[in-house]
């Protein structure tokens, strides 16, 4: 269930997911847009356009610092306007980044608990994951799970839903909790 840990948001007219890897937001995110009639923005997308390689590679030669540090150097000059922004899910260890989102869109944290994440993503060590070499994806769930939930605005429980079904909740929390401009 959607839920809104400030009440009524400031008006918006912009939606930015956060989550872990393979909580939905960039298919989901996709759709949210489309329904909304409003332009989709990948932020791992850009930065593989930008760095012109896979996240993977760049964790493979410039370590996984780096790509949190491209990362925030990106999100911190977003500027989203009726768009729908699936981060990366690293995105919420910079605070700089997070503060810069949160006065600009509504934050949606996709919520999708550790064991259905298991099922989910199965290439854990080979998808461009920002974390340290020894972390494990649970310890990564973990660590993060406390910083998504303190940026989020909204939380919807992804669990169980299809593409489809998520990006139907995505929009609808949004339409409930946010005033958005006439």
């Amino acid at each position: 269930m959607a839920t809104a840990e400030q009440g009524c948001l400031q008006k918006s007219d912009a939606i930015v997911l956060i989550g872990m890897p393979g909580s939905g937001k960039s298919t989901a995110g996709a759709l949210a847009a489309k329904n909304l009639g409003w332009s989709f923005i990948d932020t791992d997308r850009l930065i593989e356009e930008q760095q012109c390689c896979s996240l993977q590679h760049l964790v493979d030669t410039r370590g996984y610092l780096a790509l949190r540090h491209i990362e925030e150097a990106l999100l911190v000059t977003l500027e989203p306007r009726r768009a729908v922004v699936a981060t990366g899910g690293s995105a919420a260890y910079s605070d700089a980044a997070m503060r810069h989102l949160r006065s600009r869109a509504a934050v949606l944290y996709l919520y999708v608990p550790f064991s259905e994440l298991e099922h989910r993503v199965r290439d854990f060590s080979s998808r461009g994951i920002a974390r340290r070499p020894d972390q494990s994806f649970f310890d990564l769930f973990q660590e993060r799970s406390v910083l998504y939930n303190k940026y989020a605005d909204i939380t919807i429980d992804a669990a169980g839903n299809s593409p489809d079904e998520l990006s139907e909740r995505i929009v609808d929390a949004f339409r409930r909790h946010v005033l958005r401009p006439e």
